[in-house]
């Protein structure tokens, strides 16, 4: 169930009217006001972590001067998957922290699909006493569908029991929009759980006309996959709330930006869904969002309110996402409303990070349950093979967005199989199940990531994660695989029978066990070498390649049991003769 607010604190009130001192004041500063939009000048008066008033002068241990300094409301990333920052909790915290983050709403379902309950139950006890508060959510989709092979399965009698948690504020994204829409009796099972206690989060990219009708129909409350604003106004006035996501691999605040307008912009939030951790480090999170939000003309206390306030109001979070009395003390200090430099962040009235730093250490670390990854004993050149054909059905991938295109062409073939194109763009894919010995390999040809020379390969592929490899040549693509095997997961890259960089990513294929900065240093060693021996242009080709093993998601997805057409939702041939 949502969090409860306690009973009001007796020494909270007297400060509140006056009558005994604050443990913290901050002076002089200038208040953003998400609910009337309005820049205040007041005084903030803190006790026992929460505001005890806003504008009055009061007396207190501790007094701060922030003149000429602006406080706002901390942001809450309104979705997000922890695990995409490669980090565990409580390292993310402190990479978090520091861009003014003072709470996300996460999704464990990454780690869920590799290691159950027993992850999701890891990730919450890592994420305790973290400097940013994290409210989690009940993956609702493991696997994503039956068109995939992940490491578990949930049901709704299975997720009941995470619900005890107070930090456990929804049942998370329904990714099965086909299963909600025609009323699927497992599906509506999970539906009703989340109703029942708390509220269930969406995720319907694309989905329009009489078939939204009936996902809205079931409760759904929210949406991030919305790519045009024609989309967002449509689910906006089902009674959706919509989450503008900025991540590392879909990006659609500028598409979706001018569907916001005054009267209805309660009813957006932002979000990020995945970000990794170098663009988190050097970018930002929620308050690059908003910046860019601000740089495209949207009002700054606007901006700032749907970064908190219409976060925390959706989630039913009534003491986050405002500077006001009875209010957690989670806010943050700038020097300037546009370009938002972070100098301070404060969590329970508590300074957390300043400067662009965190100012605690991440916790100590419980090991994590086993996930070895297992790969066919028959894995070699003859199972990465594709028969010669006359035309083939290939993936068309935007590096910025998670839809795919359903593209066919002509292959180019050799000794009669099709083998990948470096001149038309054309590369060989493929999706090994890891997890139960199965033995599964889907085979694909995608094109977009204009890899030029060798193989990428990462046991981190949405939403099952199995071990998704790309490359011009099936030799790399091979070593590549035995490597992440060898090292229990993570991502490299390989040229000509040699590995050239590694991310390893211990903790269930997905995380690492390091400190934040040797993550970060290792990613980006391992994207210099995407760029400068593999010819790879893309920023960042591992994000986009971890979301073609999602069937959930149109138009043309690749898992272990082969090419996907999801808007068929079923299993296609690579001919398309």
């Amino acid at each position: 169930m949502p969090p409860q607010t306690p009973m009001p604190d007796p020494d909270l009130l007297s400060v509140a009217r006056g009558e005994s001192p604050a443990d913290l004041v901050i002076t002089g500063g200038r208040v953003v006001n998400v609910f009337t939009r309005e820049i205040i000048p007041a005084d903030v008066a803190i006790k026992n972590g929460r505001i005890a008033s806003v504008g009055p002068e009061r007396e207190g241990a501790e007094r701060i001067d922030a003149s000429g300094a602006f406080l706002f409301p901390g942001f809450i990333d309104a979705h997000m998957h922890i695990e995409s920052t490669m980090t565990r909790p409580s390292v993310f915290a402190t990479l978090a922290s520091p861009h003014a983050t003072t709470g996300v709403v996460a999704d464990p379902h990454e780690i869920a699909n590799v290691l159950g309950i027993a992850g999701i139950r890891w990730m919450m006890d890592d994420a305790i006493g973290a400097p940013v508060r994290v409210f989690w959510t009940a993956s609702s989709c493991v696997p994503s569908c039956h068109l995939e092979h992940s490491g578990a399965s949930l049901s709704a009698s299975d997720l009941a029991p995470l619900f005890e948690s107070d930090r456990l504020v929804a049942l998370a994204e329904m990714m099965n929009f086909p299963g909600a829409a025609l009323g699927d009796a497992s599906v509506l099972e999970k539906i009703a759980l989340g109703l029942d206690r708390a509220i269930v989060d969406g995720h319907a990219p694309g989905l329009s006309g009489d078939m939204l009708q009936a996902y809205a129909a079931t409760g759904i409350s929210s949406d991030h996959e919305c790519t045009s604003a024609a989309e967002a106004l449509e689910k906006l006035r089902l009674g959706m709330q919509v989450y503008i996501r900025e991540g590392s691999a879909a990006r659609n605040l500028e598409a979706l930006l001018p569907a916001v307008t005054p009267e209805n912009a309660h009813r957006f939030c932002f979000c990020t869904d995945d970000r990794h951790p170098g663009d988190l480090d050097e970018q930002g999170h929620i308050d690059h969002v908003v910046r860019q939000a601000i740089a495209r003309g949207l009002d700054p206390a606007t901006a700032i309110a749907m970064g908190s306030h219409h976060t925390a109001k959706h989630y039913r979070l009534p003491a986050m996402g405002a500077i006001a009395p009875g209010y957690h003390a989670d806010f943050a200090m700038t020097s300037d409303l546009r370009a938002l430099p972070i100098d301070a962040v404060y969590l329970a009235g508590r300074r957390v990070s300043e400067g662009g730093r965190c100012l605690r250490e991440p916790k100590a670390m419980t090991p994590p349950p086993s996930s070895p990854v297992r790969l066919p004993d028959d894995l070699n050149a003859e199972r990465l093979c594709v028969p010669a054909c006359a035309r083939i059905r290939v993936i068309g991938m935007d590096p910025t967005q998670l839809v795919t295109q359903h593209d066919t062409d002509t292959p180019k073939v050799e000794s009669g199989a099709c083998v990948s194109d470096t001149k038309r763009d054309i590369l060989k894919l493929c999706v090994i199940e890891r997890h139960t010995g199965t033995g599964n390999v889907g085979l694909a040809f995608i094109r977009g990531f204009k890899l030029q020379r060798g193989a990428i390969a990462s046991t981190v592929g949405h939403d099952a994660h199995n071990l998704a490899v790309l490359g011009v040549n099936d030799d790399d693509m091979l070593l590549c695989a035995r490597h992440l095997a060898k090292v229990g997961g993570g991502q490299c890259a390989a040229l000509d029978g040699e590995i050239l960089a590694t991310l390893p990513l211990p903790i269930a294929g997905l995380m690492s066990d390091q400190p934040a900065e040797a993550v970060i240093e290792s990613q980006r060693a391992l994207l210099d070498a995407t760029r400068e021996r593999l010819g790879c242009p893309h920023h960042d080709p591992f994000m986009p390649l971890s979301f073609m093993p999602l069937p959930v998601i149109p138009s043309l997805k690749l898992t272990d049991l082969g090419l996907v057409d999801v808007d068929r939702f079923e299993v296609v041939p690579i001919d398309a003769s």
